[in-house]
């Protein structure tokens, strides 16, 4: 028996002799989205099973999930050297409701407590406080008269809380992982909004890249703040 997973697509695949004859639901590995399934007649039911498991039924990503896991840790390790906050907190400022969520379930997967924010003035003040690692949002302008939007407010702080925010852009203009695009945009890196769901291996190398350029600079400023106090 298969199905893909409501949420994310992904196919979930139960095997036959292990579905129970009662409707019965399963958590998607990926996304842990709870799915339902019908069932299966008693005539073809072989063994009764407390909990159908279920496998994803996916080609290999570029990047295994355990390799992930580890560069991940050491890419937090690093950044908390350089004060980042302990609980890795990402903000997501996406007005398509649908790409938000997108987004949102992505990072999860990558252990970040996600705060999903359309405000543009209560995200700006989340990150002038110092409170998220990483900011997703768009590349827009506000219009004459409007309140600054989240990318606007982003280029307006200084360049020390500038540098303790890791900064994705995703839209439909970008090319997922343009290093030109990026840096005219002053962004960390971007990502197509095709793209953004499975942009996983993108944002880990990133960050990893970007965590062994600033290891200098976080390592004499700890070592400068361990001074002084």
């Amino acid at each position: 028996m298969q199905a893909p997973c409501p949420q994310c697509g992904t196919k979930i695949v139960i095997d036959d002799a292990k579905v129970p004859e009662r409707p019965f639901q399963v958590r998607c590995p990926k996304c842990q989205t709870v799915s339902k399934f019908p069932g299966r007649p008693a005539a073809a039911q072989e063994d009764p099973v407390a909990e159908p498991s279920a496998t994803v039924a996916a080609p290999p990503p570029q990047m295994g999930d355990e390799m992930r896991a580890q560069l991940m840790a050491q890419v937090r390790r690093e950044m908390a050297h350089g004060g980042a906050q302990a609980n890795h907190r990402a903000l997501v400022s996406i007005t398509d409701r649908a790409l938000a969520g997108t987004v949102t379930v992505m990072l999860s997967r990558l252990g970040y407590e996600v705060d999903a924010i359309e405000d543009a003035a209560e995200g700006g003040r989340l990150m002038e406080q110092g409170l998220q690692d990483v900011v997703v949002t768009t590349r827009t302008a506000g219009a004459q008269g409007k309140p600054e939007t989240v990318y606007q407010r982003l280029n307006r702080l200084s360049p020390e809380a500038r540098r303790r925010l890791f900064v994705v852009l995703v839209g439909d203009e970008f090319k997922t992982a343009d290093g030109t695009q990026a840096w005219v945009c002053l962004a960390d890196v971007v990502v197509n909004s095709r793209d953004a769901g499975s942009a996983d291996n993108v944002i880990v190398n990133t960050l990893a890249e970007r965590s062994r350029l600033y290891q200098a600079f976080n390592e004499a400023r700890r070592r400068h703040e361990e001074a002084a106090s």
